[in-house]
């Protein structure tokens, strides 16, 4: 009969020798890179400046976490001060994604190579936006864009599509105004900057994009003119990006919905302006961007 101690020995030497045989099947069962301690790849991504960089930060971060979590890399936000810090930005490669204006696209694209990948849907489950003009509810002798002669008026950045572009193009080709017969105007660095300054009465209107326009309204704003239709805020990357964050990108992005309860919980944290979801997007896309572009230097416009 074998002793206490020797059966003991000899279970203990089985079970060790069990364990060491599953140890390697199991690993081999694990995920790639499971158990590691290797960081995920971090994307930068930065945004046109729409808002003060506070506000910019409390939209645009809850994307960055979805994304963080919904993809294998580590997404970060890098706010940008103007325009002109987010085509650096890209080009210096500082950022591999980011959230343009079909301004800045264009003057991007002239650059170095990008592409848009999606835009976001508007409340309306459509692919775009619009500028809109704003004045004080009691403005009662402004109700069209024709009253604009002769008042002042606040625009967003001079390469804002929504906030100049946009609102120029209406002016010359539907209210037969130019910027002369303006009593005077200046382009404020962000929309919400525009209508706080209507509101304020330091300016008799103004032009914003239309979910700042929807927002201010119940402050004592009314709306007198809407844009036709512009293409969705172009969601682009570096030519040379991997083509693997582009469909980790796309897939986290378009799989959601607005309509399901569970995804508006987390689609309501994000900035309206990209709130309701994505679309794929192309070059051809942004090609009515270059016609006002076109047609405001053939009425006269200076462009900046």
């Amino acid at each position: 009969m074998m002793s206490g101690t020797r059966a003991g020995t000899a279970k203990a030497v089985a079970i060790r020798t069990l364990v060491v045989g599953i140890i390697p099947l199991f690993l081999l069962c694990l995920p790639a890179g499971a158990g590691t301690s290797e960081p995920a790849k971090t994307i930068y991504f930065s945004a046109i400046t729409l808002y003060h960089p506070i506000v910019m930060y409390q939209k645009y971060q809850p994307l960055m976490n979805y994304l963080s979590e919904n993809t294998p890399y580590r997404f970060e936000l890098k706010l940008s001060q103007n325009y002109s810090d987010i085509i650096d930005f890209l080009k210096k490669d500082k950022v591999q994604v980011a959230l343009l204006g079909g301004v800045t696209y264009l003057e991007a694209r002239k650059k170095f190579k990008i592409r848009p990948i999606l835009k976001p849907l508007g409340h309306d489950g459509k692919p775009c936006y619009r500028s809109v003009f704003i004045t004080r509810i009691d403005k009662a002798k402004i109700n069209t864009l024709r009253d604009l002669k002769g008042k002042s008026v606040a625009f967003a950045s001079a390469r804002s599509t929504s906030g100049y572009l946009s609102p120029l193009f209406e002016l010359y080709s539907k209210g037969g105004i130019s910027l002369k017969e303006l009593k005077r105007y200046s382009n404020l660095k962000y929309h919400d900057a525009v209508a706080r300054e209507v509101l304020r009465g330091d300016y008799d209107a103004g032009a914003v994009i239309d979910s700042v326009a929807n927002r201010f309204k119940t402050r004592g704003l009314k709306i007198i003119h809407i844009s036709d239709p512009i293409p969705g805020l172009p969601f682009v990357v570096k030519d040379d990006i991997s083509p693997e964050i582009v469909v980790a990108i796309k897939k986290a992005l378009l799989s959601l919905d607005y309509k399901k309860p569970e995804h508006r919980k987390i689609m309501e944290q994000w900035d309206e302006e990209f709130r309701y979801g994505f679309a794929e997007a192309s070059a051809d896309d942004y090609e009515f961007i270059r016609h006002m572009i076109d047609y405001l230097k053939r009425s006269g416009v200076k462009l900046k």
